[in-house]
């Protein structure tokens, strides 16, 4: 009992930490793409001879991207109209349309990015550091920035039910350009400590490979010597965050994840029970329960799409926060797939956004049939 109590000791060990004996590093809280795929790439192998895991990711990452690059440059197309130009939401939606077009093209880049150091040993250094501490950090302000624009609309359709006629379009539009460019430095301002504490760790494990000239002798004495050990140099992108900053960090996950979600619920509920209480005055034919019940079938989606986008979000903060223990060798399909669905919101703005609305979807049919001309 108390060997097999030492062995999952050493186990668990392994897993919290990686290194040589004379250079360790504890894991910290979080998995990235990197570490879920770092044991599952064979080096120095041509990308045809690696796993149906790999085959598959690439694939599903390659079919995200056509997705979300289709649905990006249609809500461009959309929300460049200047007539919808003219109150700040459709700015806001065009922003977004940017965003998530440069979301989907930096993850596809860091998946490559992955494929590629993790496939070749002799990657140099500068390329590793770029990944380290350029595209993840840029990556999470796109995701973020995403969030908060679509937070910025439903705000502003709250706004606009409030106000009803009195809604002041001019100053909505100046207020939407300002946000557009004071919100990317306050979201950096909140995340500039990632690219401070992420550095490359260096380490080298020992593993035997075969001598292929000795591969077919049976001599029981010979065999022993058919094998030669080799030294693995490892390059790895780490965070050293002391107590304080990961408190901090997890603080920040959950603001940039939860803030607009919030928003974006009770911008809906407002909008729904404003509109009831606003027309039950008027339309005393009805009651105030029926008109509310009126809204909510009206305006379904502007409960369901905050919901749907929380829920899609979900798995990118379990894997921010998921112990530095967890080994993604064991359920790899799991975390991959928990990646890839964190990276389905900004695929959607054409979905959620235009598709439901009439006008916007004129507005995309309009310009579709200007340009064929």
């Amino acid at each position: 009992m108390k060997v097999l109590f030492l062995v999952f000791l050493v186990k668990q060990h392994n897993k919290c930490v990686v290194g040589d004996q004379c250079n360790l590093y504890a894991k910290s809280i979080g998995l990235t793409i990197n570490d879920i795929l770092r044991n599952q790439i064979q080096p120095n192998i041509s990308f045809i001879k690696q796993s149906s895991l790999i085959h598959t990711a690439t694939a599903i990452s390659m079919i995200m991207f056509l997705i979300g690059f289709i649905s990006s440059i249609f809500s461009f197309v959309t929300f460049k109209d200047k007539e919808l130009r003219k109150v700040g939401c459709a700015i806001y939606l065009l922003a977004s349309s940017i965003t998530s077009l440069l979301t989907i093209s930096m993850f596809t880049l860091k998946f490559w990015f992955v494929v590629f150091i993790e496939l070749n040993s002799t990657v140099n250094s500068s390329v590793l550091l770029f990944d380290c501490i350029f595209i993840g950090p840029v990556l999470k302000l796109c995701l973020y920035f995403d969030g908060w624009l679509n937070a910025c609309v439903a705000f502003e359709r709250t706004i606009n039910v409030s106000k009803g006629v009195t809604f002041n379009k001019k100053l909505s539009q100046t207020m939407a350009r300002r946000l557009v460019l004071i919100l990317p430095i306050l979201i950096m301002g909140s995340i500039i400590h990632e690219p401070m504490h992420h550095q490359l760790f260096k380490h080298t494990t020992q593993r035997y490979e075969l001598i292929e000239n000795t591969r077919n002798i049976s001599n029981a004495s010979t065999r022993e010597d058919s094998f030669k050990l080799i030294d693995e140099q490892h390059v790895l992108c780490v965070i050293r965050y002391s107590t304080s900053w990961q408190i901090y960090n997890t603080i920040t996950l959950y603001f940039h994840l939860l803030v607009p979600f919030v928003v974006n619920l009770f911008s809906a509920l407002f909008i729904i029970f404003g509109t009831a209480r606003q027309r039950s005055t008027t339309r005393r034919n009805h009651t105030l329960k029926q008109h509310i019940f009126k809204q909510i079938n009206e305006h379904k989606q502007l409960l369901i799409s905050p919901f749907i986008l929380l829920i899609l979000a979900m798995p990118r903060l379990i894997l921010s926060l998921v112990s530095g223990c967890v080994d993604p060798t064991d359920n790899p399909w799991l975390y991959l797939c928990a990646y890839f669905i964190s990276y389905i919101p900004p695929m959607l703005i054409f979905v959620v956004f235009v598709l439901p609305s009439k006008l916007y979807t004129k507005t995309f049919k309009d310009t579709i049939a200007i340009c064929r001309q």
